[in-house]
């Protein structure tokens, strides 16, 4: 029920900055199209520099782009997200933010799909008039919520079954959000010794068999069971109870207290299922994602065609052998695939490996080596300056790696791996993450994983451009390369 209540909300808000959006959209065009009226003024900045805009006709053809645009920028920054504590001023903070990562949406799409019908000026205007307005009307929404809940006005009276400490969590969020609108009446629970006792503010009214009696006599719209497992097998009358009433009821599912995984709810063929994911980040969360990754791919493939071309035909002529290496990584989930790279050995260097295995410099079960003879003099060029990875904007094109993600492993050392090490195969590889980009081979094996593991723990969109500008300069310093 409160997530459906706070997905009502969501809702409303999204309408309201669509709304607002569009508003904005046609007054920017209003406002630079009549600029003309501001040229007999003597402090309007410009008026000879400015031009005409193209026919409004034109820009209506970018307004879904410019709903996207926001739409994911309100939601990254959290602004559909509950903020009975925020202060107003970070509510304030996360729209300039989304203002700034909505401009540089379009300044990329500008430069890709060649927009250049569009005017910067009323580019910046509409960004301007649209983050204003949207601090303005999340400032009404922040005063009438406020003003509403002082009078304790559209409350849901609640019957919570159950007096554990996940009940005591429930009722402390309960008390904490008040603009959840949920008012509980009272406590049940199966111990007569605890009737009449107190729990976090709230009273023990009855027990299990006084449902019945309690629904009858008083306002509840709705019966919440946050009982143990073992409660179970016994409150299936007080379900039928609820049902037959109609009152709706709630049943509590947080029965595993999971260290690392979240819980989510879903359903096959009306069977509900209680899941539990280890990975974060919503599906329009990855959608940008690979939508990013195939995009930067596209573009890295086509600005490198030459030095591709280059390296293939300096590789083949130095020494003898292909001058692309295939190898069998493990991607996400364990899946095998066709990793590509540069080669930068001799040929056949695999079937080498094992005659060096006592010099190996990494612990756990992956092989390096600072002055690996295998390597050529070229081959420790391309190490250096990373060009040895470029090839690997094909499997990212595939689907098999990410832009930025857990570096793909060999099959057998993952089959050498401690179970809690396993986890960092639950995210897609990429070509860089935070061990690429702090220092690689500097970093012993088991902080190497737990990096990984940290990555996919707090993964977001904006951790992974993190990553991308500190590994800029890793690369070019060639720190920790081999």
């Amino acid at each position: 029920m409160i997530k459906e209540k706070i997905d009502l909300f969501r809702k409303l808000f999204m309408a309201l900055d669509i709304l607002v959006v569009a508003i904005s959209f046609f007054l920017a065009y209003m406002l630079r199209h009549n600029v003309h009226i501001f040229y007999n003024l003597d402090f309007f900045p410009g008026r000879e520099v400015l031009g005409d805009l193209y026919p409004l006709s034109r820009y209506l053809n970018i307004l879904p782009l410019v709903f996207l645009g926001w739409w994911g920028a309100l939601n990254y920054f959290g602004l559909y997200r509950s903020f009975r504590r925020k202060k107003f001023f970070e509510i304030v903070w996360e729209i300039i933010r989304s203002t700034f990562f909505v401009m540089i949406v379009f300044a990329v799409a500008v430069f890709i799909f060649k927009l250049d019908f569009i005017s910067r000026s009323f580019l910046f205007l509409s960004l301007f008039i649209t983050s204003v307005l949207l601090i303005i009307e999340r400032w009404i929404i922040v005063a009438s919520l406020r003003f509403f809940r002082k009078r304790g006005y559209n409350y849901r009276n609640i019957l919570l079954v159950g007096t554990g400490s996940r009940a005591e969590r429930f009722i402390e969020l309960v008390h904490k959000h008040s603009e959840w609108g949920l008012r509980i009446v009272g406590l049940i629970d199966v111990d007569e010794d605890r009737l009449g006792k107190i729990f976090c503010g709230e009273k023990v009214i009855g027990l299990l068999k006084d449902i019945p009696v309690i629904l009858d006599e008083n306002i509840i719209d709705e019966v919440i069971f946050i009982v143990p497992r073992k409660w179970l097998p016994i409150i299936e009358e007080s379900l039928f109870t609820c049902e037959i009433r109609g009152v709706k009821t709630n049943v509590a599912a947080d029965f595993f207290n999971m260290k690392i995984a979240h819980y989510i709810s879903s359903d096959i063929g009306g069977i509900p299922l209680l899941g539990f994911k280890t990975t974060v980040g919503e599906e329009w969360q990855l959608l940008l994602k690979r939508l990013f990754d195939i995009i930067f791919s596209l573009i890295g493939l086509v600005i490198t065609v030459p030095v591709f071309l280059i390296l293939i035909v300096v590789i083949k002529w130095l020494s003898p052998g292909q001058a692309i290496f295939k190898q069998v990584r493990s991607g996400l989930n364990g899946r095998n695939f066709m990793m590509y790279k540069f080669r930068t050995m001799v040929d056949g260097a695999d079937e080498k490996r094992h005659l060096l295995r006592s010099l190996n410099e990494m612990n756990g079960p992956v092989f390096k080596m600072h002055n690996d003879p295998r390597v050529t003099m070229f081959g420790r060029f391309l190490r250096r300056t990373s060009l040895d990875e470029l090839p690997q904007l094909l499997n990212v094109i595939k689907g098999d790696m990410s832009i930025v993600g857990p570096r793909p492993p060999i099959p057998h050392e993952v089959e050498k791996y401690e179970v809690w090490q396993r986890r960092r195969l639950s995210m897609k590889p990429g070509l860089t993450c935070l061990w690429q980009a702090n220092g690689r081979n500097n970093v012993d094996f088991d902080r190497w994983m737990t990096m990984d593991l940290e990555y996919i723990d707090n993964w977001s969109l904006e951790l992974d451009l993190k990553i991308l500008l500190k590994t800029v300069p890793a690369v070019f310093l060639s720190i920790g390369a081999r």
